[in-house]
């Protein structure tokens, strides 16, 4: 799959995920169960995780194995501590 194929399954994604958040919000106003509620947002942040996979892959891809390649050693290092940096943010909940 070539990169605007990717990147438009992932605004796909994105596009279906606001729906999906407008619905849960309609759902509290709306004043349905809260355990409803709850697992919509479940389904939404497992579809979120998914999204960041797929960006993460084509970052992978292109950025880092760029940078891997190239001469340059502090490019190298940026792109790899980024990655670091992005998982303990998502670890703690940033």
């Amino acid at each position: 799959m070539r990169k605007g194929e990717k990147n438009k399954l992932i605004a796909n994604r994105m596009n279906y995920l606001t729906g999906h958040l407008k619905a849960n919000l309609k759902m509290l106003k709306g004043g349905r169960y809260c355990i409803d509620i709850i697992r919509q947002n479940q389904a939404v942040i497992a579809a979120l995780k998914k999204v960041n996979e797929l960006i993460l892959k084509e970052h992978l891809d292109t950025c880092v194995t760029t940078a891997i390649r190239g001469k340059s050693e502090k490019d190298r290092k940026k792109v790899l501590e980024e990655i670091v940096l992005v998982f303990k943010e998502g670890e703690s909940g940033k």
